[in-house]
């Protein structure tokens, strides 16, 4: 029985206090790593998509003084910065070839990621990995193999219409629509929504599920007929890093 190679997009969200961490590893800014797979002579290798020349918060503070994006009406603490993680299985990128063809791979993800996110104004940062050695496979082939992963930070944003209120002179305003702004906002952003099952019926999916039907369904309609959906009701997106290169 032939293997099944399968396509993972994970998204998880970050308070302010969380995101320094995230980006010390995603820029490879750390000395030393708790996954023993990183090699540290192909940091060069890893391949950014878009990169900022600030860091993750400046730029961030950065969108919301330029008006690109409001923290109006944001809760104490919230979750600001979002993460996507683009995985496929080490053996799918090695038999095609290896490091170019993750390459371009990885680029049709990141515009499945633009889109997700609204547009490439609110993406802080895309950068591949091609670093990390995965050792059970290496061991097995007898040379040295690399698990290819991309990491898309980005603002989750929603319209919200800002309207005027009882303290406006003008009755007449009152309710209406003051202006629509691009709120940041992670709640409104992941909520369940209806989409189409396999049997052609509607049906509430979960975020994170519909997440993978439309990457899945992108990378398909992009050429890559040969990769499957990551696995329905699987866990496999909690997996330890060696369990999930496997």
């Amino acid at each position: 029985m032939s293997k099944v190679d399968r396509c993972f997009v994970r998204n998880q969200g970050y308070t302010r206090s969380k995101v320094g961490n995230i980006e010390r590893h995603n820029e490879r800014k750390n000395h030393h790593y708790g996954n023993g797979d990183v090699v540290a002579e192909r940091a060069d290798l890893s391949i950014h998509y878009k990169r900022w020349d600030d860091t993750y918060l400046c730029t961030f503070d950065r969108m919301v003084e330029d008006g690109t994006i409001s923290i109006w009406n944001l809760k104490r603490d919230p979750k600001i910065i979002d993460e996507f993680i683009f995985d496929v299985n080490t053996e799918y990128f090695d038999r095609h070839g290896g490091y170019g063809y993750a390459k371009r791979f990885y680029e049709e993800a990141y515009r499945f990621a633009v889109a997700e996110a609204g547009g490439e104004e609110f993406i802080l940062s895309a950068v591949m990995h091609a670093d990390e050695r995965n050792k059970a496979l290496s061991e097995q082939l007898g040379r040295d193999v690399y698990h290819y992963h991309l990491y898309v930070m980005y603002v989750t944003v929603v319209d919200a219409e800002i309207k005027w209120t009882k303290r406006r002179k003008d009755p007449e305003l009152v309710g209406k629509v003051k202006a629509v702004v691009k709120q940041v906002s992670n709640s409104k952003k992941r909520k369940s929504e209806m989409v189409v099952g396999e049997d052609g019926k509607n049906r509430i999916a979960y975020s994170y599920a519909a997440l993978q039907d439309r990457f899945h369904q992108h990378m398909k309609d992009a050429g890559y007929t040969d990769v499957e959906r990551g696995e329905r009701g699987s866990n496999a997106e909690h997996l330890s890093v060696l369990d999930f290169k496997i």
